[in-house]
């Protein structure tokens, strides 16, 4: 076979593949604005807001988000020197407008891209609704 008939296929094979992934990682993909998809807005946060709820979400972003988001959630923490991306502000009108659903699904998915990783695997679906709802406590005032 021709080697310039075997690169347009290998290139049309890769492009196929990229808009499949596209379809199944859609955080990997997005160039710019990080955005869920419309089906993370429909994920309902079982737990209420209560103190208990944010003071275990507290304790986990003490533990894992401050570092990159700051204690304030503006993404100022020490670690933000050190990464290609400037972390989300957890207090600011772009995280707060989104749904508890959405967040939701940010910290479950991650976005290798920015530096976020995934917390599937790291926190329990309780903790990732505890640290939505602590969240929602950084909105600026």
């Amino acid at each position: 076979m021709n080697k310039s008939i075997l690169c347009v296929i290998l290139v049309l094979l890769s492009l196929m593949s990229f808009e499949q992934n596209q379809k199944v990682f859609p955080s990997f993909f997005q160039p710019d604005a990080w955005i869920a998809p419309p089906e993370a807005n429909k994920i309902k946060n079982p737990f209420a807001s209560d103190q208990k709820s944010i003071n275990s979400g507290k304790i986990i972003y003490t533990t894992y988000c401050i570092s990159c988001h700051g204690e304030e959630g503006k993404g100022d923490g020490a670690a933000s020197l050190s990464i290609k991306n400037k972390p989300a502000d957890h207090s600011g009108k772009k995280m707060q407008t989104q749904s508890d659903g959405a967040i939701f699904w940010k910290l479950t998915e991650g976005r290798p891209a920015l530096d976020m990783i995934s917390y599937k695997f790291v926190l329990s679906e309780n903790e990732r609704w505890d640290l939505v709802n602590y969240i929602r406590t950084l909105a600026a005032k």
